[in-house]
C-alpha cells in the first residue's frame, strides 16, 4: 500500500498490522544507537529493513527532528523488565501478536525456557527470513495464526501445557483489534493459564480517539489499513471481567515506568475527560 506521501508501506506483504511491526522495529532500532538507549536490538535494522526511517517519520512526523515518540522505548523497555522479573527457570513464555519480537534472541533466558510466539504466517515468515543465522537463546516455537483464529488449538498443538503456569505478553496489539476479540483473546488467554501464571499488555484510553493532536496520526494508521479501533478507561476492570486478577495498572511517567524519558508535562492532570492515555497493566491468575 503506497501512501499519499509515496511511501509504500508494505513492500513486503505483510499486510496492515503486521506490516506496522517494521515501524516497532525501525523504532528499537533508533533507540539501540542513542549512547543512553534503555534496550539493545541488535536485530532490529534489519527487520525494519532499509526504509525504516522513513517509517518513523511517517508515523510520527512531529519527531522528525527528534529523539522519537518516548513511548515506544519505554513501552519495550516495560515489557523487557516485567519479563525479567516473571520469568524463572523452565517457565513457558506466550507472546500474543508477537510480531517482530526479538527478545527470543537477545536475552539471556533462565534454563528451560519455552517461548511460544503466536502471530500472523506472514509476519512469521518475513522474521525468519530476515533474521538467517540468528540464534535462539531459548527454546522457541512459532505459532503461525490470526489471533482472530483458533489460535488456543494452535498453541496447545505446538506443544504449550495449560496445566503449567506462563508468563504471557501482549504489546502493541490488542488496541488494533475490535473490543470483543480483544476481550475474546485476554479470556481465552486466562482459560488457558495454569494458576500462577502472569500476563502484562498496554491498552489506551479513549481519549486517544478524541484528542485533536491525535487525528493525523489516527489517520495515517487508517491509511496504511491499521487502525487503532479499541480502547477503555478502566483497564482493570477490563482484565478482572475477562478473568484476570491482582491487577497493577501504570502509566509512562509513573514510577516504574519513566527511566528518565517522561517529562512531567506530557502526563494528562487528573481524570479530564478525552485526554489522550496509555496504559501498561499486568495481572495474574490465582
Amino acid at each position: 500500500m503506497t501512501t499519499r506521501t509515496g511511501l509504500d508501506l508494505d513492500p513486503h506483504g505483510l499486510g496492515g498490522v503486521g506490516d506496522t511491526a517494521r515501524w516497532m522495529a525501525a523504532s528499537r532500532a533508533r533507540e539501540s544507537r542513542r549512547p543512553d538507549r534503555l534496550f539493545h536490538d541488535p536485530y532490529a535494522e534489519a527487520l525494519a529493513g532499509p526504509d525504516g526511517h522513513l517509517l518513523l517519520t511517517h508515523f510520527h512526523p512531529r519527531h522528525a527532528n527528534d529523539d522519537g515518540n518516548p513511548f515506544l522505548p519505554i513501552r519495550h523497555r516495560w515489557f523487557d523488565d516485567y519479563l525479567r522479573e516473571c520469568v524463572a527457570p523452565g517457565t513457558q513464555v506466550v507472546g500474543l501478536g508477537a510480531g517482530l519480537d526479538t527478545r527470543a534472541f537477545r536475552f539471556d533466558w533462565p534454563d528451560g525456557v519455552v517461548l511460544y510466539e503466536v502471530d500472523q504466517p506472514a509476519v512469521l515468515a518475513y522474521k525468519r527470513q530476515r533474521l538467517t543465522g540468528a540464534q535462539d537463546r531459548c527454546e522457541r516455537h512459532e505459532v503461525p495464526v490470526n489471533l482472530g483464529d483458533d489460535w488456543p488449538d494452535a498453541l496447545t498443538g505446538a506443544g504449550f501445557d495449560p496445566a503449567r503456569p506462563a508468563v504471557w505478553f501482549v504489546e502493541g496489539v490488542l488496541f488494533y483489534l475490535p473490543e470483543q476479540l480483544a476481550r475474546r483473546v485476554l479470556r481465552d488467554a486466562a482459560r488457558l493459564a495454569a494458576p500462577g501464571s502472569r500476563i502484562g499488555l498496554d491498552l489506551i484510553g479513549t481519549g486517544i480517539f478524541h484528542f485533536p493532536y491525535m487525528r493525523e496520526f489516527l489517520r495515517r494508521l487508517e491509511e496504511a489499513d491499521s487502525p487503532w479501533v479499541y480502547g477503555t478507561d478502566d483497564p482493570a476492570a477490563v482484565l478482572r471481567e475477562c478473568g484476570w486478577d491482582d491487577v497493577v495498572v501504570t502509566e509512562p511517567g509513573w514510577p516504574g515506568a519513566n527511566f528518565g524519558r517522561w517529562r512531567p508535562e506530557w502526563s494528562p492532570a487528573g481524570d479530564l475527560p478525552n485526554l489522550p492515555r496509555i496504559f501498561l497493566v499486568r495481572a495474574g491468575r490465582s
